[in-house]
């Protein structure tokens, strides 16, 4: 009886070890049971480093949790932003979590897995400002990085615009005063805003829109669907609320994500 539970016990593993082979294969992976994942890790709110000195941010947050979901182990690989496709394609990692936009530029070198966050340029007002929408910005102080295209779209509602180097000496002109609203990006103005408990908000309605994608190497089709299925997994149950809304502020979500484009 002990030799057949015995060996009942030895066959039982080697399915196991079989199935985690097959299922590290299946996913196209470079280390089985590991998700190599690229990062800079200093571009917050997206990748930084936390008071203890781990990484933190919204890409580390999303990506660690779908590592959960599929069974890996999360491994980030520290990149500088300009090697990170050519990382990619050299096999150093199976992803990118970095705060990369999906264009169709992009789109023809790499596959992305479904976008994962939205942001664009959104206007920032005082708690008490009577702006309450794009549309009445007309005839008003409107503060944009210069020559951006937030400065043009400012322009394009009849406002007149001051222009700024750095879109924090912007951020700091409206609390002081001397602008009645900014234009800039959604995240960082929601970082911003939440870590330092900046007197300010973010008007729900979008002047512009892109969305954040995680890249992988094309032909890693197998990659790209189970990545696809653990974030709308995660999105739908609202752990991804829950994971993102502290650091800005709201969940940065897309509500009619980009799709991957699987050949």
């Amino acid at each position: 009886m002990k030799r057949q539970i015995i060996a009942f016990a030895f066959a039982a593993a080697a399915v196991f070890s079989s199935q985690v082979s097959a299922s590290a294969a299946d996913l196209e992976l470079l280390q089985p049971g590991k998700l190599l994942v690229a990062t800079e890790g200093t571009f917050p709110p997206f990748s930084m480093r936390a008071a203890d000195g781990t990484l933190d941010g919204l890409e580390i947050r999303v990506m660690k949790e779908i590592s959960k979901r599929l069974g890996l182990e999360y491994t980030p690989v520290i990149i500088k932003w300009e090697s990170l496709l050519i990382g990619l394609q050299a096999d150093q990692y199976d992803i990118t979590s970095d705060a990369l936009d999906i264009t169709p530029e992009r789109q023809k070198q790499v596959v992305f897995a479904d976008g994962w966050l939205e942001s664009g340029g959104v206007v920032v007002v005082p708690n008490n400002s009577s702006i309450k929408s794009p549309d009445d910005l007309k005839g008003k102080t409107v503060g944009a990085l210069a020559s951006s295209t937030f400065s043009k779209i400012a322009e394009d509602k009849g406002a007149a615009v001051k222009g700024y180097k750095a879109e924090t000496d912007g951020i700091q002109d409206l609390i002081n005063g001397n602008i009645d609203a900014e234009i800039t990006d959604a995240i960082g103005a929601g970082y911003m805003i939440k870590s330092a408990n900046m007197p300010l908000q973010v008007l729900p309605e979008f002047v512009s829109r892109i969305q954040k994608g995680f890249a992988v190497k094309k032909g890693k089709p197998e990659l790209v669907k189970a990545v696809n299925k653990a974030l709308a997994d995660m999105i739908a149950d609202g752990t991804y609320a829950k994971l993102t809304t502290d650091l800005v502020g709201f969940n940065p979500a897309p509500k009619d994500p980009i799709k991957s484009i699987l050949q």
